[in-house]
């Protein structure tokens, strides 16, 4: 079956944001997964939303995404990531 990681974020550094994310693509790649959707939060239909920007990946498995998080590289660029913006992961199945 197949699992999402939602990741909803607060941009603070763009530079950072962008170094982040030409490491971070290639790992989920490797990892098995895709970018489904990058962009703006337009609409919050019910309640609130902390976040304005959000992230949807897709993996094979809920298995494969943790691999993807947990991986020694992908952890490697974590403090890149927290320079870059404020985050909340998810994983869906």
């Amino acid at each position: 079956m197949s699992a999402y990681v939602i990741v909803n974020n607060t941009p603070k550094d763009p530079e950072k944001l962008q170094e982040y994310g030409s490491q971070a693509g290639p790992l989920v790649k490797k990892f098995g997964g895709e970018l489904v959707i990058s962009g703006g939060v337009t609409d919050v239909l019910n309640g609130s939303h902390e976040h304005p920007r959000c992230v949807v990946l897709k993996f094979e498995t809920a298995e494969a995404a943790r691999a993807w998080y947990n991986s020694p590289e992908y952890q490697a660029i974590i403090p890149t990531r927290e320079e870059g913006a404020d985050t909340v992961f998810y994983v869906v199945e």
